[in-house]
């Protein structure tokens, strides 16, 4: 399935804004042109998917948001283009194992670690944004089972 895009803008307090991507069920590159400033949706996919991020730029953002209907039996899997772009930043984890809801904080190294691996997500709202032309900043939250996992490609 091929990246589809809903028409129109989306209105809100800030005015107009472009409209949101849906990211097909196949791992895809992304591009400046047709993903950054926009919401990419992620929905429950039938294997593990990689999203390539295009190199870092100061100040361009990426939005990644789950859409699935139910928990996904597959992971979303976040890189830079390569272990010389890494993240900064943290995500916060909302674990709902069943024994009793806990947050933490999931944090890169800062220095080589270019991939996020979100574990069968029953929920997430990941922002990455360029700090320069190297490195990435992110947040957000990831609600899963099982914490998400920084690491190098």
């Amino acid at each position: 399935m091929a990246n589809t895009t809903f028409s129109g803008p989306v209105i809100s307090n800030a005015g107009f804004q472009v409209s949101a991507v849906t990211l097909g069920d196949a791992d895809t590159t992304l591009t400046k042109a047709a993903n950054a400033g926009r919401i990419n949706f992620i929905g429950d996919n039938s294997a593990d998917r990689t999203y390539t991020l295009p190199a870092p730029e100061a100040g361009v953002s990426y939005r990644f948001v789950y859409s699935g209907g139910a928990s996904d039996a597959t992971d979303a899997i976040i890189q830079t283009p390569g272990n010389s772009n890494f993240f900064k930043g943290n995500i916060t984890f909302l674990d709902e194992d069943g024994t009793g809801a806990e947050v933490a904080a999931v944090f890169p190294d800062g220095n080589s670690n270019s991939k996020l691996q979100i574990n069968v997500p029953d929920a997430f709202d990941i922002t990455i944004m360029g700090l320069d032309s190297t490195n990435y900043q992110i947040f957000g939250t990831i609600t899963a089972i099982t914490a998400p996992t920084f690491a190098d490609q």
